[in-house]
């Protein structure tokens, strides 16, 4: 099975889709269907939320935070979480929110989703770094230069960006012709620059295409998103690169995965 956590596109398509049919409505009742998605006992969540109306719903990094009257729901997709508007329940339904219009279903084949409700956001949130498609030029470079980790390594820790992982990290890297075993601290502040583009073009491009779907990923209307369609290198191993055609290679980097044009990213 092919696995893939959704990243800030992923999570930014959800959160636009479900803003406007959450506001304002009210949750009647929830209902736990695994515990091992929630913090703390089930019985304590459900009751926490149940009679707050829902205010707003924002994207952090990769989380969704529904603010209700005196509460935050902090949600987690994990790696094979969805949120299905007035989805039918299914084999994989771990908890089922129901409003005074509506009910959203959270799905999760892996049950590493997290639900989590408290007075205020998580406070591991604040660990979290500037956004992704927030962060100036100036900034991103100030973050990482002087380092010689792996620059994908880099990319990919929340506490430096907030938001971009895996496959967005890949294809930004491609378009910025970097290696991604590469040490930022040898990096011109124009090559820099050009990352910090390529970083907000791939996530600009990937929401305007709901997502990619390349596992379990749907919108909550379950429609798969389409940018998977347009990766130029991520898990196309042994396909020819598209901007010079030598063969997508693959080596691993912070426990992941990454892909990249040995001739057009050399080291």
């Amino acid at each position: 099975m092919l696995l893939a956590m959704p990243e800030l596109p992923e999570v930014e398509t959800v959160a636009r889709a479900l803003r406007p049919r959450l506001a304002g409505r009210r949750i009647r009742r929830v209902q736990i269907l695994s515990r091992r998605i929630v913090s703390g006992p089930a019985e304590e969540f459900a009751a926490r939320l149940c009679g707050r109306r829902i205010r707003g719903l924002r994207r952090r990094g990769k989380f969704l935070l529904a603010e209700l009257e005196g509460a935050v729901l902090a949600i987690h997709l994990g790696m094979t979480g969805s949120l299905r508007w007035n989805a039918a329940p299914g084999p994989h339904t771990r908890a089922i929110f129901f409003l005074d219009r509506g009910r959203l279903v959270f799905d999760d084949l892996r049950q590493f989703g997290r639900l989590e409700a408290s007075e205020q956001a998580p406070a591991r949130l604040a660990g979290l770094g500037p956004e992704a498609l927030e962060i100036s030029a100036q900034e991103l470079r100030r973050r990482l230069e002087g380092r010689r980790a792996a620059l994908k390594a880099l990319l990919l820790d929340q506490r430096i960006l907030a938001g971009l992982g895996n496959i967005y990290a890949d294809e930004a890297l491609f378009r910025a012709r970097i290696h991604p075993c590469a040490a930022p601290a040898r990096l011109s502040a124009a090559r820099l620059r050009r990352l910090h583009q390529a970083i907000r073009e791939v996530l600009q491009e990937a929401i305007r295409a709901g997502g990619s779907s390349v596992s379990d990923y749907v919108d909550p209307d379950g429609d798969p998103g389409r940018f998977q369609f347009e990766h130029r290198v991520y898990r196309r191993t042994g396909l020819p690169c598209p901007r010079c055609g030598a063969l997508i290679r693959r080596l691993r980097v912070a426990q992941r995965s990454t892909h990249y044009c040995p001739r057009c990213q050399r080291p």
